[in-house]
């Protein structure tokens, strides 16, 4: 009888993990190392061209993975590029966009909850799904070619 019980515990048991595998997905993520990698090329690029920047790399949730921020650049860069690298990453597109509606009149999107609609923050993706967010402070135009830079290393 106790060998049948516990046959019938042990089915229920794999017949509960069985269940937790189908309810849960498996996701991509941004590592450490891919977050170094991308910070060294977006660095590189601000470096090449003499601008001084804060790098921002944050995870998909929006939390910090990496953080550079050049001995000339100002202060509030350190934000900005946090909050930008944010913004893409949980609003999954380029920052660029949420400042175009803006200038197009939308300014209902200044009162989204951590919304910077600056240009310089992009989403990063890995086969089509969003992993994180880079952002980027300096001045708007290079602060875009500075992300691309650093977007490229996972290519």
């Amino acid at each position: 009888m106790r060998r049948a019980w516990g046959a019938a515990a042990l089915a229920l048991a794999f017949a509960g993990a069985t269940a937790d595998a189908q309810m849960l997905g498996e996701r991509k993520f941004l590592t450490l190392d891919g977050a170094r990698q991308m910070g060294a090329a977006a660095a590189a690029e601000a470096k090449r061209n003499g601008w001084d920047v804060a790098i921002a790399i944050v995870d998909k949730a929006g939390e910090l993975v990496y953080f550079e921020r050049f001995d000339k650049a100002a202060p509030a860069s350190t934000e900005n590029a946090i909050g930008k690298a944010r913004t893409a990453a949980r609003y999954e597109r380029p920052t660029r966009i949420l400042e175009d509606d803006i200038a197009g009149g939308r300014a209902a999107i200044l009162g989204l909850p951590g919304m910077v609609g600056v240009e310089g923050g992009l989403e990063i993706r890995a086969s089509g799904e969003i992993v994180g967010g880079i952002g980027v402070s300096g001045t708007s135009p290079q602060d875009t070619a500075v992300a691309k830079a650093g977007l490229s290393a996972l290519r």
